[in-house]
């Protein structure tokens, strides 16, 4: 018989069951390991129920979940917040259907507004789904070299400017250099920036497989950032930030070829550029990198609303935060964001 079971976070045994299957199914990401529930829930506060499908002791599928409840931004259960992949992973049809009738049990019982799964493939065509986000992969090559032939010529003149006005990068896993740079880059672009514990449980959750790479200036000056995530074989540029002193040096782009290569040195035959809108800036840069873009289906139940929520900049009535959000002082935007933020997800 298949149970539907729920990890607790304080159950380190079944959290390494968890991640054991997760590291072993086809269809699991990073954001479906369990570490994911200590930071949604010590961090942002929200309650978490990450389910999984358990026939006679063995995994056979996984779905984790966390309540976002704001005034602002609706009363959603979603897989995951903070994540641009989630939804089931599972290794049988049956875990599969057992775990999102399971959510849809939970959702009516909380009295949510709706269910959102972030799955990667379409799993439920007749579902309300949100079409706006696509996602950049592409495989790379085992070896990589100066001449920069996997990527194109546009960006590899940008990475040669790079060098030539003695930018250079550099790697670890201090949060004191990155969250300066991504919390201005996320004011510039008038978006609320998570709060620096978010980082530092990143790193001390999921140690060798986050990483933080810093662009230098010539004098040693941190430009630009990423914090990036390794899972099975995959590299994913994840959390990027940038001085507006960054954007004339082609900081942005030296920062992509070295996580790229960096990728090729642990191993990884995948690189993930991340999710982006479509239509975008970020989307069009991430072009020009030679990556496709490929759609990502977020799938809804919708319980107490008839429409998918729009909780992104795209949407016209944040129009005018977003331009006063641009105009505050970085300390301000630092304190007034973090209680929006942990409510988007």
């Amino acid at each position: 018989m298949l149970n539907i079971q729920r990890l607790q976070p304080e159950d380190t045994e079944g959290a390494a069951r968890w991640d054991s299957f997760v590291m072993a199914a086809p269809t699991a990401t990073f954001f479906h390991r369990a570490g994911w529930q200590r930071i949604i829930s010590d961090i942002h506060g929200h309650r978490t129920y990450f389910l999984y499908a358990e026939r006679s002791g063995a995994i056979e599928g996984v779905l984790p979940l966390a309540h976002v409840d704001s005034f602002l931004f609706g009363n959603g259960l979603v897989s995951l917040p903070f994540a641009v992949y989630g939804g089931v992973a599972a290794s049988t049809p049956e875990a599969a259907a057992a775990l999102e009738g399971e959510a849809e049990r939970l959702a009516r019982n909380l009295k949510v507004d709706h269910l959102e799964l972030r799955h990667v493939a379409q799993r439920h065509p007749d579902w309300p789904t949100q079409d706006i986000y696509v996602t950049f992969r592409r495989t790379i090559p085992e070896v990589l070299d100066d001449r920069m032939v996997p990527i194109p010529a546009k960006r590899r003149n940008m990475v040669r400017k790079a060098i030539k006005l003695g930018l250079s990068a550099t790697w670890g896993d201090s949060v004191d250099e990155f969250f300066p740079l991504y919390a201005e880059n996320s004011r510039d672009h008038g978006s609320p920036a998570l709060p620096r514990r978010h980082f530092e449980k990143l790193v001390e959750e999921f140690a060798q497989d986050c990483e933080i790479l810093i662009v230098r200036g010539d004098d040693g000056t941190p430009l630009s950032a990423m914090l990036s995530f390794y899972f099975r074989g995959e590299a994913m540029a994840y959390y990027a930030g940038e001085s507006a002193r960054a954007r004339p040096t082609a900081a942005n782009d030296l920062k992509y070829w070295e996580l790229m290569k960096r990728a090729v040195a642990r191993g990884c035959r995948v690189f993930d550029m991340g999710r982006s809108k479509s239509g975008t800036g970020s989307f069009e840069f991430k072009r020009t990198w030679g990556f496709e873009p490929q759609p990502l289906h977020y799938e809804y139940v919708l319980l107490k609303r008839q429409h998918i929520p729009q909780n992104n900049p795209l949407n016209p009535k944040y129009r005018a935060m977003i331009a006063l959000w641009r105009k505050l002082p970085i300390g301000v935007a630092n304190v007034l964001g973090q209680p929006i933020v942990r409510n988007l997800g």
